[in-house]
């Protein structure tokens, strides 16, 4: 695995990790009562978008080879 390649899968876990962190504060903060203004479409989008680049990482580290 290259060099580039490995920075690539570590970038992109990075960014799952920081996505469902905020998406997960963003949900309780909600269910609190304080975020109530957010709707629930934009919680669930940020899910899937944390989904989206998890499986994008794990393609890239199985079938892409740079």
């Amino acid at each position: 695995m290259s060099q580039s390649s490995s920075k690539l899968n570590r970038r992109l876990t990075q960014l799952v990790g920081v996505i469902l962190g905020i998406t997960i504060a963003i949900w309780v903060l909600r269910g609190f009562g304080i975020l109530t203004f957010i709707p629930g479409g934009i919680i669930l989008l940020l899910f899937m978008v944390a989904i989206a680049i998890g499986v994008l990482n794990h393609l890239q580290k199985t079938w892409w080879r740079f």
